[in-house]
């Protein structure tokens, strides 16, 4: 019998994401496992020292070290005593350092180099001097979209044959049933189906200020009961956090009763905040993916997003779309979905069937693909 194809996985990520890659390592290791068999196996390897966390820089900085350690060190050897054939990393940094496997990279967004002034000087240097030769040394890099392939083709000068994309799905969100949902809208003061939901970090690139200000146009021309739901933690990176300016634009417009930030939210309470919702609008003005608004076709929400980056890509004939720096663009198409329920109905159907093309396991299968091509 042929020995089994076998795959390192590097879940060290799920100690500190929290975001989207947080949930594309979490979805995907529930799939690889189903996937186990006598051609494929996995080993998930994870580090046994703590994770900081916190904003001390002292202790950011030795955090930055142990992370290029397990890296470039442990991460290489506890994959080559397990002997693997592949190393996968979803957090776009893999080993330069190659003991008989082949590495494979996801490079969701070209983030950093669109907007470096975004992120950390230390944690940039090192992204460019590891990150970046690793992925070269990759036979192949996996891409969300065929707008992310081309930004970071574009970028990082990596060849459009060695990036490959592998779409994602959405998140899994449980429900935890009508009493609990009723009390999670009744904790933030808000009805069902009566609301406006965004959910994400409020990273500056989401654009949520131009929501706020859109939502403003939308209230005074009526909808007096409506109120608009932002679901997500602020960002622990503080050059890329865009909190003060939304809270800015909250007093400006007046809208303190009208606008509810809820903060970090289980799982399950974004479920049913997912679930309750009247529509859900995606302002942002650069994407790699845009998971939510695969969770929002899930939860039978009408979908509004940005015609920019992957947006479009991800929501086909789906979403209706608008110019996200144009204010009154984003409250005209808000108002109009708003207005016709027949509209509603029509956009949830075609989400539906949008759907169908994304999930886990489909995924997780292309990625296997991949992995074997690579070997």
């Amino acid at each position: 019998m042929p020995k089994p194809l076998t795959i390192a996985v590097d879940v060290r990520d799920l100690r500190i994401a929290k975001t989207g890659t947080r949930t594309y390592l979490e979805e995907l290791c529930k799939e690889f496992k189903k996937m186990e068999s006598d051609e494929v196996r996995f080993y998930f390897l994870d580090t046994s020292i703590p994770v900081y966390t916190g904003s001390k820089k002292l202790l950011k900085y030795i955090e930055h070290f142990r992370y290029q350690l397990w890296k470039q060190l442990v991460l290489p050897l506890k994959a080559f005593f397990k002997s693997c054939n592949i190393v996968f990393c979803a957090d776009n940094c893999v080993p330069l350092l190659h003991l008989g496997y082949k590495t494979i990279p996801v490079f969701h967004d070209a983030f950093c180099f669109e907007s470096p002034e975004n992120y950390g000087k230390l944690w940039l240097w090192l992204y460019m001097k590891t990150a970046i030769p690793a992925a070269k040394r990759s036979p192949f890099v996996i891409a969300p979209t065929a707008w992310s392939k081309k930004q970071i083709g574009h970028f990082t000068q990596i060849p459009g044959d060695k990036l490959i994309v592998v779409y994602e799905g959405p998140k899994t969100l449980n429900h935890n049933g009508q009493i609990k949902a009723e009390q999670l809208l009744s904790s933030f003061s808000i009805n069902a189906e009566n609301y406006i939901l965004h959910v994400g970090s409020m990273f500056k690139r989401k654009n949520i200020p131009a929501l706020v200000e859109s939502f403003a146009k939308v209230k005074s021309s009526g909808y007096p009961q409506l109120k608009l739901v932002l679901a997500g933690p602020t960002p622990a990176n503080h050059f890329d956090s865009d909190f003060k300016m939304i809270l800015d634009a909250i007093e400006t417009y007046e809208l303190t009763d009208e606008v509810v930030i809820t903060g970090y939210l289980s799982d399950q309470q974004l479920g049913e905040l997912y679930q309750n919702a009247l529509i859900y609008v995606f302002p942002s003005v650069n994407e790699g993916f845009g998971i939510p608004v695969l969770e929002a076709f899930k939860n039978n929400l009408p979908v509004l997003v940005s015609n920019n980056t992957c947006l479009p890509e991800v929501g086909g004939n789906a979403v209706l779309q608008f110019d996200p720096f144009d204010i009154a663009d984003i409250a005209e198409k808000i108002k109009t979905v708003l207005d016709n329920a027949d509209l509603r109905k029509d956009m949830i159907n075609k989400g539906q069937e949008r759907l169908k093309l994304f999930s886990w396991e489909n995924t997780a299968v292309k990625l296997i693909e991949v992995f074997k091509k690579a070997v």
